[in-house]
């Protein structure tokens, strides 16, 4: 800051809204199969944290019906959702899978993986195969490493663009493309 007059521009912003601001990635749909019963749940709370093996980090709280799924089998799917399915996104994360058949009751087609047993989802853009490889944050934070081990894009579908949870019930949607290529100077 220049000086402490351009504090009074500044609102404070409650520490329990500090997620809305540092929001990770596109609402994604998790996938599991547990006791033959495939689930889904919808997260938002998720990471890439490695390039070359993928992996990703994401936070399942224990109280979701999803956790002790992915806890046992050490397998999932994570499922890239778009704009148009953003409706059934949020009722999807409304509900749990202990009381309700969600690919059933939201008409998700389940698509049989090559790797993990639980399905991808025929509706998303992307479908990661992924297994667990690192639980030591699980008890302390809720957070899974997974290693993508299989990834699918449907060339096909025309809608492209994801949705991004902002805390507050509200979403942006993913838009315009900038090209700043020439300016990564690091990768050329």
């Amino acid at each position: 800051m220049s000086n402490l007059s351009d504090m009074a521009v500044m609102k404070e912003t409650p520490l329990a809204q500090v997620y809305r601001v540092i929001e990770p990635g596109p609402v994604v749909l998790l996938t599991t199969a547990y006791k033959g019963r495939p689930n889904v749940m919808t997260m938002s709370w998720h990471m890439a944290m490695e390039f070359e093996p993928p992996l990703i980090g994401c936070v399942v709280h224990s109280l979701d019906y999803s956790f002790n799924a992915l806890r046992v089998t050490k397998e999932c799917v994570i499922s890239i959702p778009t704009v148009d399915l953003a409706s059934k996104v949020v009722e999807i994360g409304n509900c749990s899978g202990r009381d309700v058949d969600k690919f059933g009751t939201f008409g998700l087609t389940p698509i049989p993986a090559k790797k993990v047993k639980a399905p991808l989802i025929a509706e998303c853009l992307t479908n990661l195969e992924c297994q667990v490889v690192n639980t030591s944050l699980v008890k302390k934070y809720n957070l899974f490493i997974l290693k993508v081990i299989k990834a699918w894009t449907d060339p096909k579908r025309k809608e492209r663009r994801t949705i991004h949870h902002n805390g507050d019930g509200t979403f942006v949607v993913d838009g315009r493309t900038i090209d700043l290529k020439k300016k990564m100077t690091k990768w050329q």
